[in-house]
């Protein structure tokens, strides 16, 4: 009895800041913009769920930067951890910190200052890496969000760097003439009693070790502790601040969705439509697991890729790190190799891929991921055209290295795959009049390069002409019943991966 009255009171105790930052904002709470678009599936499966675009663009950047880029300890859980007495994280923290009663994660946030964010030079940089998007992770699971928004005293503007992340970097991005992504965690933040006595949501370690950090009203925000429809309610209501303020033309979700009510997504998606129909765009949505129905949504396979092509076009997010995907003070980094070659496979099966970076807390991006970024997009200069605006062919690929087919469970054997000069994969022109051959890997000297899937046999078309992008000489092919067989120039001035560009009749 003693805790239903403890857990109404501290609910009682919020309602005043929930209010304060709700009130006024009308048809924005309930996501009614009016449009062709309802909040039903046989409407909202009209929107084209992978516009032109898109599937043209193939590589976009966003960032894990938040306030537990402060800590830079572990990965990105570390505010759900370091409440866990059995974790490492917790460790660390009582060690570094005190206990999470003494310092808490919200004592962190003063510290979030990122005194060194540039947002123009960011958006160079992602541009000089061949991006044709980019944008923030708005809001992670922790509850801080990365912009000016009046529904939460826990953002950008208000509290740490006192500077509207998402718009300053919305601007500068666009103004690089790429087009500006939104990616959102916070479904998982929810802090409530989803049956009797079992607590669920990122902060659960908090209620069930340190109930008395909740006490504080603006904490009991950040921890997303407060009645469960007054949560959905500021989830949706978030959304819709970024899409008025913003105009975002990817918006992308991690997992949760389904733990957010079916009703209250359809409304979101409804209203984000229609308001880019006012604004003539095209925007996608993107998602995990099953959250919305595939009618109008891009799954996404986070560190992942799919096996083979696919009809639909998919999204794979990833990290330009081998573990978290927020900075760490011991994060080891990618080759550009890597990099390269999951690019090369994802767009061989019809995906775009999402690549994370990880800055530090005061706005630096660390040299080494800078420099895997310039490299893919020296790469890129020379080889985009096998990259850019193509389609699959009538085979994603060949080769000896086959990925796994077990998903995000397999996702260590995806990053250590290794490819080599044998590894094909194959894009197409949206005409299919020219097939791109990308070898993950410089092929052995006087060795020649052979492509079963161009045998006579299976490909009616004969070659006319087989190019190496980059290079000026004259290449010799041969094209039998079993195989198209190159030889490749004997200068090549990469270890990475070579595109030949093959045209045919």
């Amino acid at each position: 009895m003693k805790s239903r009255t403890y857990k109404t009171i501290i609910l009682m105790s919020i309602l005043p800041v929930l209010t304060l930052f709700c009130e006024g904002c009308g048809n924005n709470c309930k996501a009614n913009e009016q449009g062709p678009y309802q909040a039903n599936l046989e409407s909202l499966k009209k929107h084209n769920d992978a516009p032109e675009w898109f599937r043209d663009a193939k590589l976009g950047i966003y960032f894990h930067w938040g306030v537990y880029s402060v800590p830079a300890y572990g990965s990105e859980w570390y505010p759900r951890n370091m409440h866990n007495k059995k974790h490492s994280h917790y460790k660390h923290h009582v060690e570094t910190y005190g206990q999470p009663t003494e310092f808490g994660y919200h004592d962190f946030v003063p510290m979030f200052k990122a005194a060194k964010f540039d947002p123009a030079q960011w958006a160079d940089l992602f541009k000089k890496a061949g991006a044709r998007f980019a944008g923030p992770v708005a809001e992670h699971h922790d509850g801080f969000s990365m912009w000016d928004s009046r529904h939460t005293p826990w953002n950008s503007v208000d509290k740490g760097p006192k500077r509207d992340i998402t718009g300053k970097l919305g601007k500068a991005i666009r103004k690089q003439n790429m087009r500006f992504i939104t990616t959102f965690h916070h479904a998982r933040n929810s802090l409530w009693e989803k049956t009797p006595g079992k607590w669920i949501g990122h902060y659960s370690h908090v209620k069930t070790n340190y109930p008395s950090i909740l006490d504080e009203p603006e904490n009991a925000i950040l921890y997303g502790y407060m009645p469960r429809e007054k949560f959905v309610q500021m989830w949706k209501d978030k959304l819709t601040e970024v899409i008025d303020n913003y105009q975002p033309d990817i918006m992308w979700f991690d997992g949760w969705l389904n733990e957010i009510p079916e009703n209250t997504r359809f409304e979101f998606a409804a209203y984000y439509f229609n308001k880019a129909q006012k604004w003539g765009k095209e925007v996608v949505i993107v998602r995990k697991q099953n959250d919305l129905p595939i009618e109008f949504s891009v799954l996404d396979h986070e560190k992942t890729r799919k096996i083979g092509a696919s009809r639909r076009v998919w999204m794979t997010d990833d990290t330009i790190s081998t573990g978290s995907w927020c900075y760490t003070n011991n994060l080891k980094i990618k080759s550009t190799a890597k990099v390269i070659h999951a690019l090369a496979d994802t767009v061989s099966k019809n995906g775009v891929v999402l690549l994370n970076v990880s800055p530090m807390a005061d706005g630096t991006i660390p040299n080494d991921q800078q420099k895997v970024l310039l490299e893919l997009g020296n790469w890129l200069k020379t080889n985009g055209q096998a990259i850019y605006d193509t389609r699959p062919w009538i085979t994603y690929g060949e080769g000896p290295i086959k990925e796994p087919t077990g998903g995000f469970k397999e996702r260590k054997k995806f990053m250590n795959l290794k490819y080599s000069a044998k590894d094909i994969r194959y894009t197409a022109s949206k005409d299919s009049k020219t097939i791109y051959a990308i070898a993950l890997g410089k092929p052995e000297p006087a060795a020649k390069v052979t492509l079963t899937a161009f045998a006579s046999k299976n490909v009616p078309d004969k070659v006319k002409k087989v190019s190496l992008l980059g290079s000026k000489e004259k290449i010799k092919f041969q094209q039998t019943d079993e195989a198209l067989i190159i030889t490749p120039p004997k200068n090549i001035n990469t270890e990475t991966a070579i595109a030949f560009k093959i045209e045919i009749k």
